[in-house]
Parts: structure tokens; C-alpha cells; sequence
């Protein structure tokens, strides 16, 4: 649990297959930026495959990744 604007809040973060099944799971405070989350998740996703992922997560050291 973490603390944001709209109080005491958690964010789930889930990277999942193309069948919509869960691969990687991260709870994060709700206060966490998306992008710190994804840097370590991203290792889940392997060459060649198509990440499709929320603006929130967009930066530039993440799309050179």
C-alpha cells in the first residue's frame, strides 16, 4: 500500500500472454511511477514478441529496451 492523491492505494502491474494469462505480477504503492515497474518486467517479454503496453508506461530508456 502506498499513499497518492487519492489516498491509500496499490497499483497492480501484469504483463500477460496473447490468451490475456497473467505471466508477471508486481503490486507497487500507489505513489510509484508506471515506468519504474516496467523496467524489470520487461525482461518477461522475449525478442521478437509485440509488447503493447498504456501511455503511462512510455519513456524514452523504455522503448530502447
Amino acid at each position: 500500500m502506498g499513499r497518492s492523491r487519492g489516498g491509500l492505494t496499490t497499483k497492480i502491474h501484469v504483463v500477460v500472454d496473447a490468451n490475456g494469462l497473467p505471466i508477471t505480477i508486481k503490486l507497487m504503492p500507489g505513489q510509484a511511477h508506471d515506468g519504474k515497474s516496467a523496467e524489470d518486467m520487461l525482461g518477461t517479454v522475449g525478442k521478437g514478441q509485440t509488447l503493447i503496453a498504456d501511455a503511462a508506461y512510455d519513456s524514452d530508456r523504455l522503448r530502447e529496451d
